[in-house]
């Protein structure tokens, strides 16, 4: 399954929720109806959304069965995920961050770089969150730089300009 966003925090007195999206769809994605997942005590959990607007950019949904705060308050912190499957096609040479997270990065000439752990940003600005030998490296998401990427092979080439990848490290 792959995480779409997270619940921030309840919302009001009804049982709404606040979402942080993960994803770029957020309209599709938490519209009333949608289905949402959720792991609560090593068992999966079927969220339907009966209502949704947006308050400063962020879903606020209502939840079948949810309807008081302290209810809502039990589902902070959730990730909201969907089945792979049901994710739309995305044009060439644009990635799912999870099909991103896990593909080991290195440089043209063979340099291993790490392991992408995260993806951060949006779709206009993204960032790779690298954990390497030396701590974490942040690589932007763009064509010069990265200028192979192979989630079927888990791999990702990078061409850095002199000094990004240093520059770059959070030890």
């Amino acid at each position: 399954m792959a995480v779409v966003g997270r619940i921030a925090r309840a919302h009001g007195l009804r049982g709404q929720v606040i979402v942080n999206p993960e994803t770029d769809f957020p309209d599709e994605r938490f519209q009333p109806g949608a289905e949402l997942f959720i792991e609560r005590g090593g068992t999966i959990e079927t969220l339907r959304v009966t209502t949704a607007r947006f308050h400063r950019q962020r879903p606020v949904i209502g939840i079948a069965g949810i309807e008081t705060m302290n209810a809502a308050n039990t589902l902070a912190g959730q990730e909201l995920r969907v089945p792979v499957d049901r994710l739309a096609v995305l044009p060439p040479d644009t990635f799912y961050r999870h099909d991103l997270i896990g593909c080991a990065v290195e440089t043209r000439d063979g340099r291993a770089i790490g392991i992408v752990r995260d993806v951060e940003g949006t779709l206009t600005g993204s960032r790779l969150v690298v954990d390497g030998e030396g701590g974490e490296v942040l690589i932007p998401l763009v064509a010069p730089i990265c200028t192979a990427i192979d989630p079927a092979a888990k791999r990702i080439i990078v061409d850095p300009p002199e000094g990004l990848i240093e520059a770059n490290a959070r030890g």
